[in-house]
């Protein structure tokens, strides 16, 4: 299946939303009809998928757009026949609370975890802190005494400089997305290596609660796993390369900070609002990073982007 931007197809047609695509692969000339049904239509109301024709010719593919509003998560299963089946494509599940096991699907701007416990979200914060490049000195000093202290609308007016002031850019819900799909074969690093950073982390400093712990322990502890060097506390036998963990989370830092925005860990453009400010030609005093003009309206200013 794949969630892009909204088409003419069924569907909920009102406010900002994706077109959702589902896609099953029969044998050609198979006339067993398939239908997909989730929680995104009405539930018991299977849709019928449509051949798909290439020269004329019965691919065997089965294919049904909906418009389903951004912000939301779905879960759904194809009927074959009189068969229920998980979407074989799909790697997303979802166990619900009948303990019966659905695929799953979400929808741009949707901002709830879906893989990662609390506890692990707020760890994947402050190890993010160390690698990307967005939070200074002066911009926690900024925070402490002015950001923090305005009414939500000053605020809301202050948000275009807002990037150089907060230490996220809501790249943590990005990687949690990116877990639940693309990279969902390497959820078991994640799972494995959070317990034991936290386990670590409580050995080394064992008054604090890991994620109130001072900025030193983790720039201190993401030291020693970049290095490769041996780390008190480290289950070697559980997960054997401490390093190769913290190059996959730098690999999905970077990415998610600096993708397109509607991916959820570039929020408004930030990480490239960011980079816009960095790299300036020292000579016409212009950005060599003019993003807008790459974008789509309304954040960016092309009307070519598609």
């Amino acid at each position: 299946m794949d969630t892009s931007a909204s088409a003419e197809s069924q569907g909920n047609t009102s406010g900002p939303e994706n077109l959702v695509t589902f896609v099953y692969k029969a044998r050609p000339g198979d006339r067993t009809e398939v239908a997909v049904l989730g929680t995104f239509a009405t539930l018991f109301d299977p849709l019928p998928l449509r051949e798909v024709l290439f020269d004329g010719e019965d691919t065997g593919y089965r294919a049904l757009s909906f418009t389903v509003p951004a912000g939301q998560v779905h879960t759904y299963k194809f009927r074959v026949g009189s068969r229920f089946v998980l979407d074989p494509v799909n790697p997303q599940r979802e166990r619900t609370g009948d303990g019966r096991l659905w695929s799953r699907f979400f929808t741009e701007g949707y901002l709830q975890p879906l893989i990662l416990e609390l506890w692990e979200l707020r760890l994947l914060y402050r190890l993010v802190e160390q690698i990307l490049p967005f939070r200074t000195a002066e911009a926690e000093n900024f925070l402490r005494r002015y950001y923090f202290g305005l009414d939500k609308a000053a605020r809301n007016s202050a948000v275009p400089a807002a990037f150089r002031l907060d230490e996220s850019v809501g790249e943590v819900n990005a990687i949690d997305k990116l877990l639940a799909r693309e990279e969902a074969h390497r959820l078991a690093d994640y799972r494995v290596c959070l317990k034991q950073i936290d386990r670590v982390l409580r050995l080394r400093n064992s008054a604090t609660d890991p994620y109130e712990m001072p900025a030193s322990d983790y720039i201190d502890l993401y030291t020693d796993m970049a290095s490769g060097g041996p780390i008190a506390g480290w289950d070697y036998a559980a997960y054997g390369n401490p390093a190769f963990f913290i190059a996959l989370l730098r690999r999905h830092a970077v990415t998610t900070a600096f993708s397109h925005p509607k991916y959820a860990g570039n929020v408004g453009a930030a990480g490239w609002a960011y980079l816009s400010e960095r790299y300036v030609d020292p000579v016409k005093r212009e950005t060599l990073f003019d993003w807008p003009a790459a974008l789509e309206r309304p954040l960016g200013t092309s009307d070519y982007y598609r």
